[in-house]
Parts: structure tokens; sequence; C-alpha cells
């Protein structure tokens, strides 16, 4: 397989910056594992074939409760499948490559590439090898988590607690986040959405998320139909 190294280039230099929350992240999600009672090698082997942040830190909480494994297995599955969507979001761009190249795509295919790749498709980009730009997002991106996770796990009990490397996994999003908001609706849902899930952040059971990430999507559909109602009466 011919690489475009251009497009691979460009996949892996919009990538790069997201690297540097990615690796406090996997630093510790690793040093979790651990402590919930996993061993370093199946922590690497995990980030190394799951490759998915939030579902590893779902299994790694589930199997330090001492929970059976089928609900550990459900548990990802169902939180993955977001997956789904991203793939079903993307094939039209891609569905001229071989089904080799579209699985390798797919494997690689994490939030942030799907992000980054819905970002830069939406653009009319003459010469860019869309499978090479999403292995160029996609690889930098699962070398980082797979070699930072297995730090963490080796190491993680050497790393101060001072750090407060916490604060990483908030900006690695919000990096994906900021790109995204191209209009007064996208700008309307975040301040919304963001606004009350700070505000109920001390509601149980997460609640506080959850009605703030409807009201963001409430208030974006809102301020996209007024906008046009307004466009409407300027044409009239």
């Amino acid at each position: 397989m011919q690489v475009h190294r251009a497009s691979f280039t460009a996949g892996a230099r919009d990538m790069a910056p997201l690297l540097l929350g990615a690796a406090p992240f996997g630093l510790i999600t690793g040093a979790s594992a651990v402590a919930a009672g996993m061993a370093p090698f199946d922590v690497t082997f995990m980030s190394m074939t799951v490759f998915a942040g939030a579902a590893q830190l779902a299994a790694i909480a589930l199997i330090g409760s001492g929970a059976a494994a089928w609900v550990v297995l459900l548990t990802t599955v169902m939180i993955n499948l977001r997956h789904v969507m991203y793939s079903a979001a993307l094939a039209p761009s891609v569905r001229s490559y071989s089904l080799g190249a579209r699985a390798a795509m797919g494997a690689l295919l994490v939030d942030h590439a799907y992000a980054l790749a819905s970002l830069r498709f939406g653009r009319s980009d003459d010469g860019l090898n869309r499978r090479d730009y999403l292995l160029g997002l996609g690889l930098p991106l699962w070398v980082t988590w797979t070699g930072t996770t297995a730090v963490g796990a080796y190491l993680g009990a050497q790393v101060p607690p001072a750090w407060q490397l916490d604060f990483a996994v908030p900006l690695m999003f919000l990096a994906l986040l900021i790109p995204s908001i191209r209009n007064r609706p996208g700008l309307v849902a975040a301040l919304t959405g963001g606004g009350l899930a700070l505000l109920l952040a001390g509601l149980p059971y997460n609640l506080g998320l959850m009605v703030g990430a409807l009201a963001g999507i409430a208030a974006g559909t809102a301020a996209e139909s007024a906008g046009r109602a307004l466009a409407i009466r300027g044409r009239a």
C-alpha cells in the first residue's frame, strides 16, 4: 500500500496538539488500572486492542469492584457503540477504499480522529488522501495512548500526586470542542450545555452532565431555527 505522505503528515500535524492531553490521560489510566488490581501487561494489552479511554476507565472501575466478566464486556460494548455512528458518518467519504483500508481506519477511529476528520472532510481539500489522513490522525494517538498507559501501569506508583495530571483530560476535550464551534448556534449550544453542566455538577449519577447536554442541544437547535427565520424575513 502506497502512503500519500502529505496527507498522512497533515493528519499527524492536526492531531499533535491533542497528544499533549492524551499523554497524561494515558498515565492516569495505566496507574488506575494497576491500582484496581490489573497486571501492567494486561493494561498495556488492553490499550493496544481496545484503544478507547472512556471504555477502558469504565472497565477498570468494574474490575476493581469485582464485577463479573460479562458485565465488564457488556459495559464496554455499550460505551463504544458511539463508534458505530462515527463510522456511519464518515463512510460516504471513504467508501472508495478497500475493505482492508477501511478496517484499518475503523480501528483507529476514536473521538479525536472523528472530530478532526469531520472538520477536515467538510472543506474542499484538493489532493487529500482521506485514508492516509485518517491514518495520520490515528496512528500517533494510538502509539501515544499505548505507550503512556504502559508507563502509567509500570511506573504509576512513582508519579508524585502533586503533579495533578487530571487537569489534562478536560483540556484535551476542550481542544476538540473549540475548533468545532463555527457559528452562533454552535456557540449557544456550547455555552448553554457547558454552563448548566458546571452549575449542576453536584447532582447525583452525573445527571448534571445529561441535563447540560440536552439543554445545549435544545438551545443550539432553537438558535439555528431563529437564525433561519430571520434570514427568511430578510429575503422577504
